[in-house]
């Protein structure tokens, strides 16, 4: 039976949670005066009839991310207090400014940082060559341990400590969900914080593909390039290669969240759940009660 549920993904959101099914997408967030505002909308994926297409279904990706970004504007207006509503279409005005302002920050804190301190690191070491795959591991170092400080760092501030509970939340209904449990808070809180299909295991899946992405692809097509130039060229290799890396860490992700969560196997997860224990905190009941709203 468990076999043929839908299947579920979720996102938290401020002071609540979203959640995702074939045909629908469900927000409940928490108002200030304790309430639980709750908004589903119908959801038809245009990339439906790919999602049984290995690599092109990572398409659905870039739609995800749009899904999120509506929850979060919609979680955002909730937190507004009466009478200081804001004007028509500003908060997703906004809401895209920032995912564009985001992804540039990315690009250039997560990529481009990275390889600056790889090949800073790389020359005291003398495997600053881009051809050397030792210089790509250093470089995917570089980049683990600044997704690691950064989580770190934001995990301090109040706010993200209560979405990080939410987080928490989110993953707790999904596996009482997916185990065919009913969705009481009791149940729901014995579950685990830790889920196999996190967005933050993929992003660390992501680094270690892009290590191997970079160490095959930049010797092929940089054979003899060397210095400043080469780094300037191994950058946007990387960039261009992000949609084949997105797809191939999606890949893994799927094998791994369906094969290696018993077993020996496991072990392959522990890299990915060591970073959700950053992004994920224990949730109080009543904001597993927000989680179960937005399930059901």
């Amino acid at each position: 039976m468990a076999d043929t549920r839908p299947y579920i993904g979720g996102q938290a959101v401020l002071e609540g949670v979203m959640m995702r099914a074939p045909g629908c997408v469900t927000v409940a967030v928490r108002r200030p005066d304790g309430t639980i505002a709750v908004k589903e909308t119908p959801f038809r994926s245009r990339f439906a009839g790919l999602m049984k297409l290995p690599f092109l279904r990572s398409l659905s990706l870039g739609e995800s991310m749009r899904v999120g970004m509506r929850a979060l504007t919609f979680s955002a207006e909730q937190q507004i207090p009466p009478g200081e509503s804001e004007e028509d279409g500003k908060g997703a005005y906004v809401a895209k400014w920032l995912t564009v302002v985001s992804f540039l920050a990315v690009l250039v804190i997560f990529k481009g940082t990275p390889q600056v301190l790889g090949w800073l690191v790389g020359s005291w070491l003398h495997v600053d060559r881009v051809q050397d795959w030792r210089f790509h591991v250093i470089v995917g170092g570089f980049q683990l341990l600044m997704l690691l400080g950064y989580l770190l760092f934001v995990s301090r501030l109040p706010e993200m400590r209560r979405l990080f509970q939410y987080h928490g939340a989110e993953h707790k209904t999904i596996t009482a969900y997916e185990k065919g449990l009913p969705l009481t808070v009791e149940n729901v809180r014995a579950q685990t914080t830790l889920h196999p299909r996190c967005g933050t295991t993929f992003l660390v899946v992501v680094a270690v593909v892009t290590i191997v992405a970079g160490a095959v692809v930049t010797p092929i097509l940089l054979p003899t390039m060397a210095g400043w130039r080469a780094q300037v060229a191994t950058f946007g290799i990387r960039i261009a290669l992000l949609p084949l890396i997105a797809a191939t860490s999606f890949e893994l992700q799927r094998l791994s969240a369906r094969y290696c969560t018993v077993g020996p196997l496991r072990v392959l997860l522990w890299p990915g759940f060591l970073f959700q224990k950053i992004t994920t905190r224990e949730p109080d009941d009543r904001q597993i009660e927000v989680a179960i709203v937005a399930m059901q």
